[in-house]
This record gives C-alpha cells, structure tokens and sequence, in this order.
C-alpha cells in the first residue's frame, strides 16, 4: 500500500492495519512455553453506543452465569473523565443477577469509607442498579500463586458472593502505572481499602517494575478466583493520562478509538496498548508518555511471565 494512501484510512482501519506488526513483535517476546499456545481472540468495534456494547459483550458471555459482579471504576466526585453511565446502564440489564461492584480506596477521598462512597455514587450518577462495596464487611484473603512479590492479597470480602465478574473497564492513563486496563481495574479495584490496596501500592507509594508485579499478582489473584468464569470489556474513551482516580483529570488528548472485549485479559489489554501505539504520533503522544515515563509496558511482561494469558491474538472487527 502507498504511504499517501494508508495516509488517508480512518483510525480504526489505521489500527486494523498495523495490528499483524503488533502483533508478530510481541510474538517474539513472550517466553517459549507461551508460544505453543493458540491466539487469543479479541473482538473490536469502533462504535462507542450502548447497542455495540451489548453486541460485542455477547461475542464473550458463554461462560457467565449465576450472580455476577461487574467490575468498574465509578470515579472521584465529579471526576470529568468517567465513561457515560448509559453504556453500564445497558451491560448491566443485560446480565441477570448482575451487581456493579467497587471496594474503598487507600487515598484520602470520600470513598476512603463506605459511607461517603455510596454519597459518591449519587453524585456521580450510578444509581440505576445496585452498588456493592465488597470491602463493607472487611475482608478475605486470596492467594497468587507463582507470585515472587506477594502469596496472597486481601480483597473486598463480599467477592466471595459472586459466581462471574465482567470487567468492564475504561482504558485510561494512570499516575503510577502508566495505564489502567482490566488488569489494573481489578487489582487495584477488588483490592480492600485498607488492607489489599496497602499490600500492593507497598511502603512509600513507589513506582516502577516492583509496584507493577504487586498490581498484576494481584489481578492474577482475582482472575484466578473466578477461572473461566470472567470476561474482560475495555473501552477505549476519553483516554486521559490520569486515572478516574483523579478528580481533576487531564483532559484527553487521545482520540476515542473503540471498544474491545476478550476473555483473555493479557490479550485485551494488549489490544488496547497496540491500538494506542498505532496512532499518529500527535494523537499518541500524551498517552504513551505516561505509559513508558512509569515503565506500564512491564503490566504485559509480567502477564506473560505468570502465564495469565496471550500476547498474540487475532483481532475480529463487528
């Protein structure tokens, strides 16, 4: 293809299009055992509506059943970046038994307590289901196995209540691991205020390779929980470098690009990671910044290297 022509494709082409380069450099780079495995399956739709993502949740539902918990980050007060509550509003009618979930957070925040995180719910307009803080009630402890950081990671006793979790996860930068995908969004997410998120941020909030593997250990905990019976959905909107965390998030300067769903979490955050990197560089620059400033690439590494997925995946469009 000439250059002034691949120049002309629209985002989502732009990414299709680079996606086997991707895809055959991170081939290279996951351990021998991993190789002999099939590729993943992720599925892609460039439409962010309501109606894409009850199609694209169905193309990785087979396996969820029973009372189920849908993982996502409700935010800071007033946070500007949050995904639009209509899109959780129609995952969530349609999963039967299906209960948003969150657990408190270790900064000083309202949602440092349950109280004030079910004001912070109202406000922030997640009122049209239930919302269950697992941490309410304290917490149990749940083990990582190979873990080299961490045996086991405290997390919201109420986890214990659940038979499936969808993770549906906005894709965003963040202050300490470069980026938040699915694997962030349920490490640091399912972790309890005051016990699991300690254990994984560890003494003096550092950053870096050491904070990366306490955060996907504790991902791996979680999606090891629940074995098969877990799905991961990122949506690639609003894509700021800061995290819903922040209540004064930057304002994005990443293009929306879509959303992807697996049920390979190693697979979809790739995805998500490679989509990113194939944007112009105006379009890239922010966000990768803040990946490669916080050394976030290593979150895939060490998937790879606990064996919690698939680096090389074929991307289906819908």
């Amino acid at each position: 293809m000439k250059r002034r022509d691949f120049c002309k494709l629209s985002i989502s082409a732009l990414v299709l299009g680079v996606f086997d380069r991707f895809s055959k450099a991170a081939e290279a780079a996951i351990p021998v055992a991993a190789e002999v495995k099939e590729k993943a399956t992720v599925y892609f739709t460039k439409e962010i509506t309501p109606e894409s993502l009850v199609k694209i949740y169905s193309k990785i539902s087979q396996d969820i059943q029973g009372k189920t918990a849908i993982k996502l980050h409700t935010g800071e007060p007033h946070g500007p970046n949050l995904l639009p509550r209509e899109l959780a509003r129609a995952l969530q009618a349609q999963i039967p038994e299906s209960t948003i979930v969150e657990c408190n957070v270790l900064y000083p925040s309202p949602r440092q307590n349950t109280e004030g995180h079910l004001e912070t719910l109202k406000t922030n307009g997640w009122t049209f289901c239930p919302v269950d803080i697992m941490d309410a009630d304290g917490d149990v402890n749940l083990p990582i196995r190979g873990g080299k950081r961490l045996k086991e990671v405290a997390v919201g006793k109420h986890i214990e209540n659940y038979d499936s979790m969808v993770v549906f996860t906005h894709f965003k930068g963040h202050a300490m691991g470069g980026f938040g995908g699915s694997l962030k969004n349920i490490a640091i997410g399912c972790a309890s205020g005051k016990v699991g998120k300690a254990q994984l941020h560890g003494a003096g909030w550092s950053i870096g390779e050491p904070f990366l593997e306490r955060m996907v250990e504790g991902g791996k905990a979680i999606a090891d929980h629940f074995g098969k019976h877990i799905a991961y959905i990122n949506v690639l909107k609003n894509i700021s470098v800061d995290c819903d965390c922040d209540a004064h998030g930057a304002k994005p300067t990443c293009p929306d690009l879509g959303i992807l769903a697996s049920t390979d979490i190693l697979a979809v955050d790739q995805a998500s990671i490679d989509m990113v990197y194939a944007l112009p560089e105006k379009d890239k620059h922010d966000i990768v910044e803040r990946i490669e400033s916080r050394k976030g690439l290593h979150q895939l590494e060490y998937m790879a290297e606990l064996n919690m997925g698939n680096r090389n995946y074929n991307l289906v469009e819908i």
